[in-house]
């Protein structure tokens, strides 16, 4: 295992969540451009916050299914650092925009992880998140890590980012599980959808930051 699990902290809607996460020890901050979600922001929203972060955090923007237009606008209007696709997008329609991508996959008992790391062999990760129907993220439920576990997946050649149903309760036992590059969580540091604990988050990168 690598000697430190990177955190993605999603769904930040607002300045004090996101120094919260960074002052935490967060490595990056997911922005949601999906007007289906509680977290979804307008571009407007994010540059108040983009405007105020500090260097190093890697500012990352959601999309489900989205309009080029769209993804362009974000890539224009805020510098977007990274984009993350959680919908049905093809490898060529992630591939056309001028930023690098990790392709979210809803994870389930016949999932073809290695063949997905082929598909999307020009991403920058894989992220598992939990499948539930009609759902693309943002469920709160865990799904079966045995599924992804190290010995399951040798011949996966993208680094895996480790979602779905994590918090400061289970983030310890999932890492040890699978050994992912990093992970991500959204409801599981929040008081309510949308808006983040600060006691949530510090306890969650903690518990990421014990597992050594």
């Amino acid at each position: 295992m690598q000697n430190r699990t990177r955190v993605k902290i999603c769904g930040i809607t607002n300045i004090t969540d996101a120094t919260t996460a960074v002052q935490a020890g967060a490595d990056a901050l997911g922005f949601v451009f999906y007007d289906k979600s509680p977290r979804v922001v307008t571009i407007d929203q994010a540059w108040a916050v983009f405007e105020k972060l500090p260097a190093f955090v890697t500012t990352t923007a959601l999309f489900v299914n989205p309009d080029v237009s769209l993804v362009e606008k974000v890539i224009k209007d805020l510098k977007i650092d990274l984009l993350q696709f959680h919908g049905d997008e093809s490898p060529a329609f992630c591939d056309q925009f001028s930023r690098p991508y990790i392709k979210a996959v809803r994870m389930q008992a016949e999932t073809d992880l290695e063949q997905l790391a082929v598909q999307y062999a020009s991403s920058q990760g894989l992220l598992l998140d939990t499948y539930v129907k009609g759902v693309p993220g943002g469920t709160g439920a865990a799904f079966n890590w045995n599924w992804v576990a190290p010995e399951r997946r040798l011949n996966v050649t993208l680094p895996v980012i480790l979602a779905g149903g994590l918090n400061e309760d289970n983030v310890e036992q999932a890492i040890r599980s699978v050994h992912p590059w990093a992970v991500d969580v959204s409801g599981g540091v929040e008081s309510v959808p949308g808006q983040k604990s600060s006691e949530k988050i510090q306890a969650f990168i903690q518990a990421v930051n014990n597992v050594r």
